[in-house]
């Protein structure tokens, strides 16, 4: 095993050989070798990931807790001055940062410049702004009368945010740079330490980053990296002992088992997991502005977002001209090389995820939904390549699996519903909220009222109103199966801190 020191080294990776792990500020050979990390556009190899062993990510938190202590008594300028450092070096090496990106993920261009790496430098910016927030709140003083606690007296109190420690963050294959950055970010600027564990598909980026942030300034073991295609891996980022609390992004079924990791161990947790959006299509609804929202589930990332609308409920009127409009909508998006500048829609992650995009897409049609567009891996299909042609089901019912269970691809399924007036309303909302998951879900209506009226009684941890656009200071979660916890905003900064009550006589 060699050990590299980050001062004077670039880390290894795709034009540089094999990449190593990074634990306590060094670089690291891996105990188990590397894996290949394949372009999803190509199928060509991006470079080599490390893969660690259970011992190496258990000296990852190790580091993280040696390192706390020093760092958790920074003070916020000097945490605010670091992120704002590593805001700086990724954007200076955006364009070779915003490649790496678009082939680890298959995203197009534009997505992996606007809104993978540039939104990893805003958050960067945003927490070393956050960093610099109070944590101290006062109470309101209390009376005490004399009795067995004491004499008579004013006790005032402030409620103050710590830090929680060690923060394991497993991030998601859809954006190796905004997720992270979103989870690191906040927690650094909070004080804590973290152990990131990247997907397997698309570590090399979030390797970019731990270098961007050693090279700001980040002290050794304040931020460590540590990846593998093993699920080995991602359960000792969990089970160390080390570790206060996890932030994880991915599938409910894998939530749920880290999830009963933490609770052993009465760890911290946020996450957020799966989605199955609804949109709710009102007969008054801007029909363009509707079909233009929902279209986004075909051609961002690739349908592979948890927030995409994928649930049309669509009342009766508006059922054959919204699956028109939704099928011409369809049928301009260029499914391509992500590369290509006219592209909009590129590959899913790999073949095996296109795989089961296909299954549930027959299983849609076994269950009687009817299919209008797409429904297979594209016809002819390009040589190489883990490419889906947007897909739309039409005729579906709520109880088919199609409607229920998150399919994570270029496919939208409609329900349309009856009624009018209060019982339209009734009936929306009851589908609506038929649903395991609860991330995001929307309202179209030109009745502002109404909408506003519907959008409180959706169980969704947000709702758009006319639009699919975020507020990135809003809390962000879901209810049911979709999360635990808020982040984004200031809201982040919450939840990587633990609340302290501190009491003294007046």
């Amino acid at each position: 095993m060699s050990d590299v020191e980050v001062e004077g080294f670039a880390p290894a990776g795709p034009a540089g050989g094999p990449q190593r792990l990074f634990v306590d500020g060094v670089w690291v050979e891996p105990d188990g070798g590397h894996y290949e990390v394949i372009d999803p556009a190509t199928e060509e190899v991006v470079g080599l990931a490390p893969e660690a062993s259970r011992a190496q990510v258990w000296q990852a938190a190790s580091a993280a807790r040696a390192a706390f202590g020093t760092w958790s008594r920074t003070s916020p300028q000097e945490r605010a001055a670091v992120l704002d450092r590593a805001a700086d070096i990724v954007q200076r090496d955006f364009a070779a940062h915003a490649e790496l990106a678009r082939a680890e993920t298959g995203a197009t261009t534009g997505t992996a410049r606007g809104m993978q790496v540039a939104v990893a430098v805003a958050r960067f910016r945003r927490y070393a702004r956050g960093a610099l927030e109070p944590v101290e709140t006062g109470l309101p003083p209390q009376v005490n009368e004399a009795g067995p606690m004491g004499k008579a007296g004013v006790l005032g109190a402030l409620a103050v945010r710590q830090p929680v420690g060690v923060v394991t963050c497993i991030t998601s294959y859809n954006n190796p740079w905004a997720n992270p950055s979103g989870k690191i970010a906040p927690a650094l600027a909070m004080g804590n330490t973290v152990v990131v564990k990247p997907a397997p598909q698309d570590p090399l980026s979030v390797y970019r980053m731990a270098a961007a942030l050693a090279e700001a300034g980040a002290p050794p073991g304040v931020v460590n990296v540590v990846s593998g295609a093993s699920p080995e891996v991602g359960e000792a980022s969990v089970d160390s002992p080390d570790v206060d609390m996890v932030s994880f992004t991915g599938s409910t079924p894998v939530g749920q088992r880290i999830g009963e990791v933490c609770g052993r161990g009465m760890k911290r947790q946020l996450m957020e997991l799966g989605g199955k959006g609804a949109a709710i299509v009102f007969d008054d609804a801007d029909l363009d502005a509707a079909v233009a929202g929902i279209g986004t589930t075909f051609s961002f990332y690739s349908g592979q977002i948890c927030t995409a609308p994928t649930r049309v409920i669509v009342q009766r009127r508006l059922y054959e001209p919204l699956l028109e409009k939704l099928t011409r909508y369809a049928s301009y998006l260029k499914v391509g090389d992500p590369r290509g500048r006219d592209t909009v829609v590129g590959p899913l992650i790999s073949a095996a995820h296109r795989e089961r995009v296909e299954s549930y897409v027959e299983l849609g049609r076994k269950e009687g939904a009817r299919l209008v567009a797409g429904g297979d891996p594209m016809s002819p299909r390009p040589p190489r390549g883990f490419y889906f042609t947007p897909t739309l089901l039409a005729d579906c019912t709520p109880g088919m699996r199609v409607v229920r269970e998150e399919i994570f691809g270029p496919v939208v399924v409609v329900v349309p519903f009856d009624g009018e007036g209060e019982a339209a309303e009734e009936e929306a909302v009851a589908l609506a909220n038929d649903s395991d998951y609860g991330l995001l879900s929307y309202v179209w209506s030109a009745d502002v009222a109404r909408a506003f009226r519907v959008a409180r009684r959706l169980r969704a941890g947000g709702v758009g109103v006319n639009t699919i656009g975020r507020n990135m200071e809003a809390p962000f979660g879901g209810f049911k199966q979709s999360g635990v916890g808020r982040d984004c905003g200031s809201y982040a900064l919450g939840a990587y801190s633990e609340t302290q009550a501190v009491v003294w006589a007046g």
